[in-house]
This record gives structure tokens, C-alpha cells and sequence, in this order.
């Protein structure tokens, strides 16, 4: 039986076929997402490399007639910060900040566990994963507030405001972080346990 990723109908391929298409959604059904392991580990390597100049390069460059000012993400969760603006200033620090590294800890775990061939903790790996892949869409929001702000507030010659080369590495960050999520295939998590089982079973038989 395959499971379809597109709408989750559950159905079985052809006589004699080992893939093909969703009767429901015309999704096109694979049994396991190939090499998964190496993609992922190759999207994450590469999320962690632009990780980095993500926090340490300027997202946002503000020109105004006392001159240009750049500011990065954790200046401008700082500069968020007020009685009024605290909300705002979380949001950022949670979406732009923390849940990117989180995700890459958390992918990057789930990795090393499948690779040693772990049979512990199955399910809580399991809801790890479906919690990484829906909080992790909330990344973009940095990158949704900068681009509306640079859209919005262009009153040259008194002010206009440009995105800057951080912007960028942060987008990278949070693409590459959910192609990371797309390419990993929670069922190798189970695969140590149904091994050991088996080799259980041929022992006692």
C-alpha cells in the first residue's frame, strides 16, 4: 500500500508496478524518497553555511538625509523592542532566529539517529519531524515584514529603504531548511525497529 503526499489517500499500485499515480489527485506516488538521507544532510550543510552571514551581514539598509543605516536581524529585533512593539520584536526573534537553528538541530538529530540505526524514542522522532515541518514555514516571516517594509517606505528623497546582502542568506537559510524537511522520509525512522524485529522472529524461530 503507498500513501499519497499530495491528499493521503492510502491505495495499492498496479499488479506488477511499484509506482504510479494517485487514483484520487493524479499525484505521482513513490514508496521511498530516494537517497534521502544524503539530500538532506546536504541541504542542511548547506543552510548551516548560510546560516551565518544570515545573522552577521545587514538585512535592512535605511537611507535618510542624516545618512544610511544597516541593521541586522538581531539589531532589529532590538530595536523592535519597546512597550509597545515587544510582540513584534518576539515574533521576529522566534521566526528569523530561533526556530531556523532549531530545525537544523532537530533534522540534523533525526539524521544521525536513522544513520546509527536507532530503534529508540520512534514516535517522539516521528512528532519531531511533523513539528518541524509545520512550525518551519514560519520562518519566512522576516523575510515577509522586510520586503513589505522596503515596498512600503520609499519617501525619496527624505527616506527610502533598501534590503541588504543578510536578506538573502536568511531566504537561502529558510528555503534550503524546507527542502531540507521535503527530502527527509520519516518511514527510514522506523526501519531499524522492523529489522530488529525480524531478525527477533528468524532468531526464535
Amino acid at each position: 500500500m503507498q500513501s499519497c503526499h499530495g491528499c493521503g489517500l492510502l491505495s495499492r499500485p498496479a499488479p506488477g508496478a511499484h509506482e504510479g499515480r494517485c487514483p484520487r489527485c493524479g499525484e505521482e506516488l513513490v514508496f521511498r524518497k530516494p537517497d534521502s538521507l544524503q539530500r538532506t544532510l546536504a541541504y542542511l550543510v548547506a543552510a548551516a553555511v548560510c546560516y551565518i552571514p544570515a545573522n552577521f551581514l545587514p538585512v535592512m539598509k535605511t537611507i535618510t538625509a542624516g545618512g544610511a543605516e544597516s541593521d541586522t536581524i538581531m539589531q532589529g529585533v532590538v530595536l523592535l523592542w519597546s512597550p509597545t512593539g515587544w510582540p513584534l520584536s518576539l515574533i521576529v526573534l522566534f521566526a528569523s532566529i530561533m526556530i531556523p537553528s532549531a530545525k537544523i538541530l532537530a533534522l540534523l538529530y533525526l539524521v544521525i539517529t536513522v544513520k546509527r540505526g536507532s530503534i529508540q524514542n520512534n514516535s517522539q522522532r516521528v512528532r519531531l519531524y511533523r513539528t518541524v515541518e509545520i512550525v518551519g514555514r514560519w520562518s519566512m516571516v522576516d523575510v515577509f515584514v522586510d520586503t513589505f517594509t522596503v515596498a512600503l517606505i520609499q519617501l525619496q528623497p527624505v527616506m527610502s529603504v533598501e534590503p541588504g546582502p543578510g536578506l538573502l542568506f536568511f531566504a537561502a537559510v529558510v528555503v534550503l531548511t524546507m527542502l531540507a524537511v521535503e527530502s527527509f522520509d520519516p518511514r527510514l525512522i522506523w526501519d531499524s525497529s522492523s529489522s530488529k524485529q525480524i531478525q527477533n522472529e528468524v532468531q526464535y524461530a
